[in-house]
């Protein structure tokens, strides 16, 4: 791939709807020449597909946080359990280094976000925790 194949992936990941027209203008290319490389890029499988940012992808869960968890002894599956229970709970991961399980929480507002972190503090064999808010996403190549 050359700079002009990347200056076109990141243009389809900002918007993967755009028109090849438009898509021409933003790259100072002909329609031609970029729908010959859209192609090519395809059928190497350099883009592998497209796909779609949903309203409820982005509003579900406006406020949103990473709990990383420090368990004690050998209770990461009864506490992954009992995770996955929690509403609020949308990914539960597995780690290694300094903190067993990394949590991706969700929640309408701060005070239900702190409903939740205290909820999962309380969780025995949670021995320690970090708790950080996510203040803006970036999908890969999304504005």
């Amino acid at each position: 791939m050359d700079d002009t194949d990347h200056a076109l992936i990141a243009e389809l990941r900002r918007d993967g709807r755009a028109a090849i027209s438009d898509l021409a203008d933003r790259l100072s290319m002909s329609r031609a020449t970029v729908r010959a490389r859209m192609e090519r890029l395809i059928e190497r499988g350099e883009i592998a597909g497209f796909t779609v940012l949903t309203r409820s992808d982005v509003s579900a869960a406006p406020v949103r946080a990473i709990m990383l968890i420090g368990i004690e002894g050998k209770g990461a599956e009864r506490t992954m359990a009992r995770l996955a229970g929690i509403p609020a709970v949308l990914a539960v991961h597995s780690t290694n280094g300094k903190w067993d399980l990394i949590v991706d929480l969700g929640a309408q507002s701060l005070s239900e976000l702190d409903e939740v972190i205290f909820r999962i503090r309380n969780i025995d064999g949670v021995m320690t925790s970090e708790t950080n808010l996510l203040l803006s996403t970036r999908r890969a190549g999304r504005k």
